[in-house]
C-alpha cells in the first residue's frame, strides 16, 4: 500500500491511502489501512531510516 512518510516541525507525518473495510486476520475489527507489516521508510532520525508498522481498523 502506498504511504508517504516525512518529519516536518519535530512531528512525524505520515500519509497512508484508506481502503474498502476488511475483516482483520482473527475477523474482530475491519482494516481500513495497512502497510501489512513493517516498512522502512525514507525518512530519517540521527541518520538512520525510521521503521513503521501500521494498522487502522474500526469495530463492527
Amino acid at each position: 500500500m502506498p504511504m508517504s512518510v516525512e518529519i516536518r516541525d519535530n512531528k512525524l507525518c505520515i500519509e497512508i491511502d484508506l481502503e474498502e473495510p476488511t475483516p482483520s486476520a482473527s475477523g474482530k475489527t475491519l482494516v481500513v489501512a495497512s502497510t501489512r507489516g513493517n516498512m522502512v521508510t525514507e525518512a530519517k532520525v540521527n541518520g538512520k531510516p525510521v521503521t513503521i508498522g501500521l494498522n487502522a481498523y474500526i469495530k463492527p
